[in-house]
């Protein structure tokens, strides 16, 4: 079930809120169990065969754990352990790895194993690495969580289990207990139904119209078609800001939806395209998953405690596995291993700047927008072989990002280029039709939703005052744009939503949940 759906809006959501609200007046165990249900509801909307799915899951995980707290395995704990991650990880690999396995296999050694179409469970990798995380917690004894009800609400509660965020038992099992017995108060509705109209615009009216300019030059580059230069960046910057304002939009209506219910969210998602390094980035997108790759990937590795050549290693290997966990493909090691380079090279310039004397990071204005820009066009050019559908097209693109297909303006607005059009033409550049460029409306589109993503406070930043979800902080920003409830900042919220939800005709899936 989609976010973004007059079902979800009109029916599913005040439904499930009302008949929570009335249970809770009652018995907060009831109100959980209620959540339980409307989650597992939510989850099988799509294909109702895959609740059975992630109840095995839950189970599975709840006896290992239960099993690993008993004080007569202590003996067995680690072997518990290894068999629970086991167990979840060879869930993960038939559904998400098993085809692209034997394609492999078949094509290296020239096979013709055949394997039927295994199509991939919704929210497979997130709900398989949230439990593994559990699991990992209490072999360390951090957890200490015997409510199988509980456990349940922390697995499936629906606004963030289809495409996260990731989130940890000590952020979620207190709140089970606290949040929901204060649940019922007109801030957490008027927050939560704020933040959920902002991400809803996100999505609908930003993301989706993005998906326009960028889906055409992608699909025609993979059936065959050359890019030259402008449309291959054209359809890269489109594509980057189609992800970022849908990751963005999703993060706020599932923090949104969360509220209303008297939960908080860890933050996700937080304006990762301010970002002055690509270290920065990944302090500042997908939130949870670098959490988690950091906790039970890096510093199992070693992390950076046996020196620079194995921490490169370490980040290397990490940032692979991370790509390979966005899907089954090589776009995506491609993507991971990208990132792992960036990385490298990020912290190997940091320490020569430290050996130099030199600060690591500077306030200068100058060098802000210099370090955005460059970590901004690094982060873009990565994300062509995420979205490219194989390695010839992502080759293609990119060569036309190059230049190698040539420099093409188009051909009504030749004359635009006035004394400089012979100069254009002597240095190759030539003036034909192009069916993914228009020219300069194309740029004025970019530089604004540039613009909007540097420039603009980010939702955390507007209802900070609310603590709107589980934060180390939040980021200063003027009065004028801090939220309050007034009938000003209710008439915009209304108008926001109102004339979004006119656009719902166009309901699309959120790009993450094919993670």
């Amino acid at each position: 079930m989609l976010f973004n759906s007059y079902f979800f809006i009109f029916l599913f959501l005040p439904v499930t809120l009302l008949v929570f609200y009335k249970l809770n007046e009652y018995s907060s165990q009831a109100a959980i169990s209620w959540l339980v249900i409307a989650s597992l509801f939510f989850y099988g909307w799509w294909n109702p065969t895959y609740i059975g799915l992630i109840v095995l899951s839950i189970l599975f995980n709840f006896i290992v754990s239960e099993v690993m707290s008993a004080p007569k395995v202590a003996n067995f704990k680690k072997l518990l352990l290894i068999f629970g991650i086991s167990g979840n990880l060879l869930l993960l690999a038939y559904f998400k790895y098993a085809n692209f396995f034997v394609d492999n296999v078949n094509h290296i050694f020239e096979l013709g194993i055949s394997l039927e179409t295994i199509i991939l469970p919704l929210a497979i990798s997130f709900f398989t690495f949230q439990q593994i995380a559990f699991l990992v917690d209490n072999y360390q004894s951090k957890s200490n969580e015997h409510s199988f009800i509980h456990y349940c609400l922390f697995v499936t509660f629906f606004p963030q289990l289809i495409a996260g965020p990731i989130v940890h038992h000590k952020e979620m099992m207190p709140q089970f207990v606290k949040g929901i017995t204060q649940s019922k108060n007109f801030e957490n509705l008027a927050v939560g139904l704020t933040i959920f109209s902002i991400g809803l615009f996100k999505k609908v009216l930003i993301a989706d119209n993005l998906a326009a300019v960028a889906d055409k030059p992608f699909d025609a580059a993979a059936a065959g078609v050359i890019l030259t230069f402008f449309e291959a960046w054209i359809a890269s910057f489109a594509y980057a800001f189609q992800l970022y304002f849908d990751f963005s939009g999703y993060s706020d209506m599932a923090i949104g939806i969360a509220r209303m219910f008297g939960i908080k969210l860890p933050i996700n998602f937080n304006s990762p395209y301010k970002a002055t390094s690509i270290i920065d980035f990944w302090r500042r997108w997908h939130i949870t998953l670098s959490r988690f790759l950091k906790d039970y990937l890096y510093i199992p590795l070693g992390g950076n405690r046996r020196g620079n050549i194995r921490r490169y290693v370490n980040i290397f290997i990490t940032m692979l596995l991370g790509g390979l966990w966005h899907g089954a493909s090589w776009n995506f090691v491609i993507w991971g291993a990208l990132h792992g380079f960036y990385l490298m090279l990020n912290h190997g310039w940091n320490g020569f700047k430290r050996l130099l004397g030199c600060k690591t990071e500077s306030h200068s204005r100058y060098y802000i927008f210099i370090s955005r820009a460059v970590t901004l066009l690094l982060v873009i050019i990565a994300w062509v072989p995420f979205r490219a559908k194989d390695m010839p097209t992502t080759i293609s693109i990119m060569e036309g990002m190059i230049g190698l297909n040539g420099f093409v303006w188009i051909k009504q607005k030749a004359g635009n280029a006035g004394d400089y059009q012979q100069f254009l033409m002597s240095i190759g550049w030539t003036f034909e039709h192009m069916e993914f460029f228009r020219g300069v409306n194309d740029l004025i589109v970019l530089f604004a939703v540039v613009g909007l993503a540097w420039w603009l406070p980010n939702t955390q930043q507007i209802m900070g005052r609310y603590e709107p979800s589980i934060s180390p902080g939040y980021e200063s920003t003027p009065k004028v744009y801090q939220w309050n409830p007034s009938i000003g900042w209710a008439i915009s919220v209304s108008l926001i939503l109102l004339v979004t939800i006119l656009y719902l005709d166009r309901i699309s899936e959120f790009l993450y949940f094919q993670f």
